[in-house]
């Protein structure tokens, strides 16, 4: 776990540097802009479907008592809020993964990596496929958990789809630059707990006020360090088995 911990102090020293503030503010107003102008154009069709939620999750019927109807504006709004908030981390998480990691990469890589050999292994398709497939089983464990929220194991699931999410979009951005596609499936496959692990991690800083602002760039860039790092180290590591006696 010690290069989980080295990833997120370099990242947290990355984030401090000034190149990158515009790098970790227009994602977060793009998706901001998205949704609100959803939320707009969709208002009354959101408001449907909020009620059909409290329905389905036994407080229909309580809301639908109360005598003062400013209480019931107050707890939908406040729900409007978790549930936009949630939606406007996650595109900002999609479009730092698709539209900025390869300058985080860049920035990384020639401060920390500078004779680390780029071989490619990654594609846009690839990366467009990945996150395709991290959105929706994100969006699956939401809908598959939702019986637990009355029952209280619904706290945990915000963590664990978070961890999922992290994880499952960047591990391949990190590495799509630098490595070939058998690198990438080999550290993502010998690191897989570790990578959870910081996936974890990176994801309790998005449920924390104001620092989930920063959440999609740190994300982004602790397991750009993350990536390059446990790459240098398979590359030095075959390079001194190809040079070994018993291998010639």
């Amino acid at each position: 776990m010690s290069f989980v911990f080295n990833a997120t102090i370099s990242a947290l020293r990355d984030l401090l540097r000034f190149k990158i503030a515009w790098i970790i503010i227009w994602p977060i107003l793009a998706a901001t802009v998205v949704w609100i102008s959803i939320g707009i154009i969709f208002k009354e069709q959101f408001y449907e479907l909020i009620v059909l939620l409290l329905e389905y999750i036994g407080i229909g019927e309580w809301l639908r008592s109360l005598q003062h109807d400013w209480i019931t504006s107050a707890i939908i709004g406040l729900i409007d809020v978790l549930i936009f908030i949630p939606l406007i981390v996650v595109t900002t998480l999609i479009i730092t993964a698709i539209f900025v990691t390869p300058a985080l990469i860049k920035l990384v890589a020639n401060r920390h990596h500078p004779d680390l050999k780029r071989k490619n292994g990654g594609t846009l398709s690839g990366t467009l496929l990945n996150t395709m497939l991290a959105t929706g089983a994100f969006i699956l464990i939401w809908l598959i958990t939702l019986p637990l929220w009355p029952l209280g194991i619904g706290f945990f699931v915000p963590f664990v789809a978070a961890a999922f999410m992290n994880q499952q979009l960047f591990r391949y951005d990190a590495l799509s630059e630098h490595a070939t596609k058998e690198e990438i499936n080999q550290i993502c496959t010998e690191h897989r707990l570790s990578l959870w692990g910081l996936g974890l991690l990176t994801g309790l800083i998005q449920f924390v006020p104001f620092l989930n602002l920063l959440a999609p760039t740190f994300t982004a860039l602790a397991f750009i360090h993350f990536g390059l790092e446990h790459l240098k180290r398979l590359r030095h590591r075959n390079a001194m088995i190809v040079q070994s006696p018993d291998h010639a």
